[in-house]
Order: C-alpha cells, then structure tokens, then sequence
C-alpha cells in the first residue's frame, strides 16, 4: 500500500530510535552494504513481540546479511559466511556454523570498510551461484 513505510524508512527509524553508539553503528554498517554493491534489497524481517520493528536484512538473490542490535554490540551476519573467504580476518562470530558466519562490532572497534565491502561482493558472488 502507498502509505506503508517502506522496508529502507523503517531501517532509517530504527536507527534514529536506537541509543548511543548502537544506532550510528549500524547506519554506518548498511551504508557500507549499500556502496558494495547498490542492487543489494533493504527488507526487514522477523517481527515478533520482543522485537516489533524487525530484523534489517539485505538480499539479492536470496538473504545476504542481518543486521541486528545487542545491548553490547551490532551484529552483522551474513547467511552464507562460511562459503565465503575473509582474507582480513574479519569474521569473529558464529565460526562453528557450517553456514553461516557473523562480526560483532562493539563501541569502540574501528570498521575496516574496504574489507567489509569485500565480504559484501563476495556474499553477493555465493548466493548468485546458489
């Protein structure tokens, strides 16, 4: 319908309604997804009580990457991570998965972008291969 939000503004009012150092964290994050590749689809996925605006997902060709948010971190996970070479070693969460391999991004951490753009392409290269 014309009036409903689209998935991108209700990732943007997630971000602004977030606290502290959460919200620009993932802004910067998506806008990082975004710049690797421009084609990559905003959804917002698994609404449920506990959390009503959803999960931030961004597809092409199936789900690539779910952004979600921690009290103590943002977590980036991308669905077919463990398919995917992170020669900057930047995986550091869910390694035991046979599929799937997240970052955790705390306060303080420093975002390497060209590395993270290269997960993003690459995400994109697994699932269009399916």
């Amino acid at each position: 319908m014309a009036n409903e939000p689209s998935a991108s503004d209700e990732i943007d009012a997630k971000i602004a309604a977030l606290g502290g150092w959460r919200g620009p964290m993932l802004g910067k994050l998506r806008a990082l997804v975004r710049e690797a590749d421009p084609e990559i689809v905003e959804e917002v996925k698994w609404r449920k009580p506990a959390n009503p605006s959803g999960v931030p997902t961004w597809t092409k060709s199936g789900i690539l990457i779910t952004g979600e948010t921690y009290k103590a971190k943002v977590k980036l996970t991308f669905a077919r991570g463990a398919q995917i070479d992170d020669p900057k070693g930047l995986f550091n969460a869910s390694l035991d998965g046979g599929t799937r391999r997240a970052i955790d991004f705390r306060e303080d951490d420093t975002v390497d972008a060209e590395g993270l753009k290269a997960l993003v392409r690459a995400a994109v290269k697994a699932n269009a291969k399916g």
